[in-house]
C-alpha cells in the first residue's frame, strides 16, 4: 500500500471519527447573547452562537475558547445581529433564525432541504441534517477568511478577510482557488486577471480538480484530486493539545496559527508573503504603504488627509477643493509635489516620451484633467484621482508628481484656453477701467499732483482697508509702520518673544485677516539693502511647512515683518505641556512635516536658506495642527554657488551646533543639528537642557545616548504605550542628526527618508566621538 493511500485512509478516518462525536442539537433549541451561551462540540474547543462583534455589539458564528473567530454568518451583509434579538433558535420552520423582539426575524441559514437536526463537531464543522441524518448543509462548504484542519478551499471558491480585527465583515482581500489550477490572491472588486494579483502559486493551467488542503499538524498544500501539486507549509507543528489553523489575515496575508489549548497562547507559524506591504490597497486610496523596520504604516499623498481619524488605512482625501476643468478659478495657484520611489495602480490616460521631469510637471499643470503624474525614466504618464494601490519601494524609480492647491493669487494662468479667457477678461477690464478714468480724468490728476509732493515715499503708503502695496515682482507688501501700530492696536497684545524680536497679534483688512507682526530689535535689525535683498527672496517661498511671510515694514529703525496667524500656538506649548502633549503617532507627524519643511530650504527652493534656529518656539500650528516652520529672523542666505558661510554665532542656546563655536565653515548640516535635538526633545517630551534632572539626565542628547547604548530604550517615554522598535528607530536618527562632526550627520532628505522609513538607519556612533579624535 503507498504512502499516499495510507494518508488518505487517514484524512477519512480522521474525518469519519469527527463527524461521530457531535453534540445533537433538536429542533426549538435555542441560545441568547446576554447569557453568553452557545453549542458547544463533545470536546468543547469549538462553540457555535454569539461573539463580540464592534463594540456593544455580536455577531454569530465559530470560535475556539480563545474567542478566535473561524467561521461568520452573514458576512456578505452586516453580521451584526440587531439590538432586539432575543435568541438564536433552530426553528421548527427549518430554518437557524435570529428572533426579534419587534419587526421579522432573521435568517441565518436557510437550506433548501428540511432540517430535523443539527451539530457542533468537534472538527470545527457546524453541520445540518435531515429527517435520514444526512447532512444538508456545512460550514466546512462556505468558509469565510480560515480553514480549519481536513477543510478544503475548493476551485471556485474564495476566502475573503475581515473588516478589521473588531468587524468580522467581508474585508478588502481575497483568495481565490481558481478553476485553472491558481491560488490567487487579489483585492476585492477587481478582475481575476494578473495585474491585480499580489500572490499566486503560478499552477495555473493544472486542471479544475485542484483545491486548497490543510492537515491538522500545519501542512498547507495543493491537491489536484489524485496527488499532491505544491505543497506551501510543510507543517510538523504540534497537535498534541493545539489547534493549527489557516487564516486571511485583516492586512491581506494568510497565515498558518497554532493556538495552544492549555495556556490559550496563540503562536504565527508559517506565512505567505513577508513583505506586509505587497497586499494592493492595504492602505486605501490615495495613500502608500512604507515599512518603519517590517511592519507597514500608511501615508498620505501630499495635500491629502486621513478621511477617518485614527484609521490610517482607510485611505486619503484632498484637504483643498480642486476646481477641474467645469468650474474653474483662475486664482487658485497649483504646484507638483514629488513622492519618490513608490508603485501605483498604471491608469494613465495620456502618455507621454522623452520628457524631463519639469515637463511633465508642467504638462500635468497646464492640463485641468490631470491631478498626478507618474514618471519614470524619460516616460510621463498623466492620471486622475484616486490612485490605488500605493506602496514604497526602493527597488522603483517612479516619481510621483501630484497636483496641490497652494494659494490664492490673481491672474495665475492655467493652459492655453485659460489664457485666451484671461485675454477676454483683461480686454473688458481695461474698457471699463478707460470710461471710468474718462469721467474722473480732472480728480485724477488732482490726486496725482498730491502724490508728486508728497515728501513721505508713496509707495509705502496704505489704506486702511488694502493693508498694503505690492513690492513689483514678489508677494511680499509694504506697510507702513503707522498702519501696524494701528493693527496691533498700539503693539498690546503679545504672542511671543525671540532673541531677534516681539511677536504681535494683529488685524488687518477691516479687522477680518488675522496676522502676526514681529517687531525686530534694533541690535539685530540688520542693514536697508540687505533686509530687502533676503525679505524679497522669502516672499518668493511657498510650502506647506513654513510659516507664510505676508509683507514687511521698513521705516528707518522701524523693521516689522507680518506673517500669517497660527491659531494653535508652538510646538514648544504642547510639547512640553502634559496636559496638550500629542500621541505618539502626532508626534511623528509632526516631525516628518518639520523635516520637509526644512529640505525646502536647503534643497528646493531658489535660494539656498540655513535657518539657524530650529526649535520648539519656532515651530508653530496651524488651524489643522500642521507644523510649519517660522522666524526666518536669523536666517543665512547662501548664493546658488556658495554652500557655506562664516558668520557670527546665531541660534538659540542647546540648539546650536558644535561648529558655530569652532569657527568652522556653517553649512545645512547645523540646521540638522538643531532639528536632531527638537527630535529628540519630541520623542522624549521634555526640553534639551533640564538642571532641574540629575546631572546625568540634565542634557537630553546624552542622556538619549547612555539609554540607547544601554538598552534602555522604554525610559526615553515613561508610561506611554509606545512599540520599543519605533522609539529606537527614531532615536537612531536623533543621535545620528547631533553627531559633532558635522560631515557625520546625514542631509534633510536622507533624514526624511529615515523618518519615513524607506532606508535603513545603521547603528550610530556616541555623538562626541569626534571631540576625542580632534
Amino acid at each position: 500500500m503507498s504512502i499516499l493511500t495510507i494518508l488518505m485512509l487517514l484524512l477519512i478516518f480522521t474525518a469519519t471519527e469527527a463527524q461521530r462525536r457531535s453534540s445533537n442539537i433538536t429542533l426549538g433549541s435555542s441560545i441568547t447573547p446576554s447569557s453568553n451561551s452557545s453549542w458547544l462540540s463533545p470536546s468543547g474547543v469549538y462553540a457555535f452562537g454569539f461573539f463580540p462583534q464592534q463594540v456593544n455589539g455580536y455577531a454569530v458564528g465559530i470560535f475556539l475558547p480563545d474567542k478566535t473567530v473561524v467561521w461568520t454568518a452573514n458576512r456578505d451583509n452586516n453580521p451584526t445581529v440587531p439590538d432586539d434579538v432575543v435568541s438564536l433558535l433552530l426553528s421548527t420552520d427549518s430554518m437557524l433564525i435570529l428572533r426579534r423582539r419587534q419587526g421579522p426575524d432573521v435568517e441565518v441559514i436557510n437550506p433548501s432541504t428540511t432540517i430535523a437536526s443539527a451539530s457542533m463537531l468537534d472538527n470545527g464543522n457546524f453541520v445540518l441534517y435531515d429527517s435520514e441524518s444526512r447532512i444538508i448543509w456545512q460550514s466546512f462548504d462556505h468558509p469565510t477568511n480560515t480553514l480549519l484542519p481536513g477543510q478544503r478551499l475548493l476551485p471556485g471558491n474564495e476566502l475573503f478577510s475581515s473588516a478589521s480585527e473588531t468587524d468580522y465583515g467581508r474585508g478588502i482581500f481575497r483568495l481565490k482557488m481558481q478553476t485553472d489550477g491558481n491560488l490567487v490572491q487579489y483585492p476585492i472588486n477587481t478582475q481575476d486577471i494578473s495585474a491585480y494579483a499580489y500572490y499566486s502559486t503560478r499552477t495555473s493551467g493544472e486542471g479544475g480538480n485542484v483545491s486548497l488542503n490543510l492537515d491538522s499538524d500545519g501542512s498547507l498544500y495543493l491537491f489536484n484530486g489524485s496527488l499532491p501539486l505544491q505543497t506551501l507549509s510543510d507543517g510538523g507543528f504540534p497537535t498534541q493539545g493545539s489547534i493549527n489553523f489557516m487564516r486571511l489575515d485583516v492586512g491581506g496575508i494568510f497565515r498558518i496559527y497554532s493556538l495552544s489549548l492549555s495556556d490559550l497562547t496563540m503562536t504565527r507559524r508559517w506565512t505567505s508573503l513577508n513583505d506586509e506591504c505587497l497586499p494592493q490597497g492595504f492602505c486605501g486610496v490615495n495613500a502608500f504603504c512604507t515599512l518603519m523596520d517590517n511592519a507597514p504604516e500608511c501615508r498620505c499623498l501630499p495635500g491629502f488627509v486621513y478621511v477617518q481619524s485614527g484609521n490610517n488605512t482607510a485611505g486619503c482625501s484632498r484637504n483643498f477643493l480642486a476646481q477641474g476643468c467645469t468650474k474653474i478659478d483662475y486664482r487658485l495657484k497649483y504646484d507638483m509635489r514629488r513622492v519618490e520611489n513608490t508603485e501605483w495602480e498604471g491608469n494613465a490616460y495620456e502618455v507621454f516620451r522623452m520628457m524631463s521631469e519639469e515637463e511633465c510637471s508642467k504638462a500635468c499643470l497646464n492640463d485641468c484633467n490631470c491631478e498626478a503624474a507618474f514618471f519614470t525614466g524619460s516616460q510621463c504618464r498623466k492620471q486622475r484621482l484616486p490612485l490605488r494601490f500605493g506602496r514604497r519601494t526602493t527597488g522603483s524609480s517612479n516619481i510621483a508628481l501630484i497636483r496641490v492647491g497652494t494659494t490664492m493669487e490673481p491672474n495665475v494662468g492655467g493652459s492655453s484656453n485659460h489664457k485666451s479667457i484671461i485675454k477676454k477678461e483683461r480686454r473688458v477690464d481695461i474698457l471699463i477701467i478707460g470710461i471710468v478714468l474718462m469721467s474722473i480724468g480732472v480728480l485724477a490728476l488732482l490726486i496725482s499732483v498730491i502724490f508728486a509732493h508728497k515728501k513721505r515715499k508713496s509707495y509705502n503708503k496704505i489704506s486702511i482697508e488694502d493693508g498694503a502695496n505690492f513690492v513689483e515682482g514678489i508677494s511680499l507688501k509694504v506697510f507702513t509702520f503707522e498702519h501696524l501700530s494701528e493693527a496691533t492696536n498700539g503693539f498690546k497684545e503679545e504672542l511671543g518673544r525671540g532673541a531677534s524680536g516681539t511677536v504681535f497679534k494683529g488685524f488687518l483688512q477691516n479687522g477680518q485677516k488675522m496676522v502676526a507682526v514681529k517687531r525686530l530689535e534694533k541690535e539685530f535689525a540688520q542693514g536697508e539693502i540687505e533686509f530687502q535683498t533676503e525679505l524679497k527672496t522669502i516672499g518668493k517661498m511657498y510650502h506647506k511647512n513654513l510659516v507664510r511671510l505676508l509683507g514687511y515694514c521698513l521705516e528707518g529703525d522701524h523693521k516689522l515683518l507680518v506673517f500669517e496667524y497660527m491659531s494653535n500656538g508652538s510646538l514648544a506649548d504642547i510639547l512640553f505641556n502634559k496636559e496638550k502633549q500629542p500621541s505618539w503617532e502626532e508626534r511623528m507627524d509632526i516631525t516628518r512635516n518639520i523635516s520637509r519643511g526644512i529640505l525646502y530650504l536647503h534643497e528646493e527652493c531658489e535660494t539656498q536658506i540655513i535657518h539657524c534656529d530650529i526649535k520648539p518656539q519656532n515651530i508653530l500650528m496651524d488651524g489643522n495642527w500642521c507644523a510649519k516652520i517660522s522666524d526666518f529672523g536669523l536666517a543665512k542666505l547662501l548664493k546658488q554657488d556658495q554652500t557655506n558661510t562664516y558668520t557670527g554665532i546665531r541660534g538659540t542656546k542647546g540648539y546650536v551646533a558644535p561648529e558655530w563655536f569652532q569657527k568652522q565653515a556653517i553649512t545645512v548640516k547645523a540646521d540638522v543639528y538643531s532639528f536632531g535635538v527638537m527630535l529628540l526633545e519630541i520623542i522624549c517630551c521634555r526640553k534639551c537642557v533640564d538642571w532641574s534632572r540629575s546631572e546625568d539626565e540634565a542634557i537630553l542628547e546624552e542622556w538619549v545616548y547612555d539609554c540607547y547604548a544601554t538598552g534602555k530604550i522604554g525610559s526615553m517615554v515613561g508610561d506611554e504605550m509606545v512599540e520599543e522598535r519605533k522609539v529606537e528607530r527614531m532615536v537612531k536618527i536623533g543621535i545620528w542628526c547631533v553627531q559633532y562632526d558635522p560631515s557625520l550627520r546625514p542631509t534633510m532628505k536622507k533624514v526624511l527618508l529615515m523618518l519615513e522609513g524607506t532606508v535603513e538607519i545603521p547603528i550610530p556612533p556616541n555623538p562626541s566621538s569626534f571631540l576625542s579624535s580632534v
